[in-house]
């Protein structure tokens, strides 16, 4: 099965966007989701990055929105996996079934 790959995003790549990724990576293991690869990218690299999803703030999403061609997820508390799990698993697990 194809991964799906999500991208992570703050304004320079290091520190939310990694805080993000890791709290995604838990509701995902929590979840028993295995096929998703997760990267922190900075605004600027993250619109030339082929990826599946796009995680996001909303202060960055008005950036970012019209640069990206997939799906982009606004998420108000990096740290908040209840936040997380509601809005990123049923996306991904649309993506999954897809790529099936």
């Amino acid at each position: 099965m194809a991964k799906v790959k999500v991208v992570t995003v703050c304004g320079f790549g290091i520190g939310s966007s990694l805080i993000l990724k890791m709290t995604l990576d838990s509701v995902l293991d929590s979840a028993g989701i295995r096929d998703v690869e997760s990267e922190p990218h900075d605004v600027t690299s993250c619109v030339g990055t082929e990826a599946d999803l796009v995680l996001v703030s909303k202060e960055l999403a008005p950036q970012i929105e019209d640069k990206v061609s997939c799906p982009l997820i606004v998420i108000g508390n990096f740290l908040s996996e209840q936040e997380v799990g509601e809005k990123v698993l049923p996306a991904i697990r649309e993506l999954l079934q897809k790529k099936g």
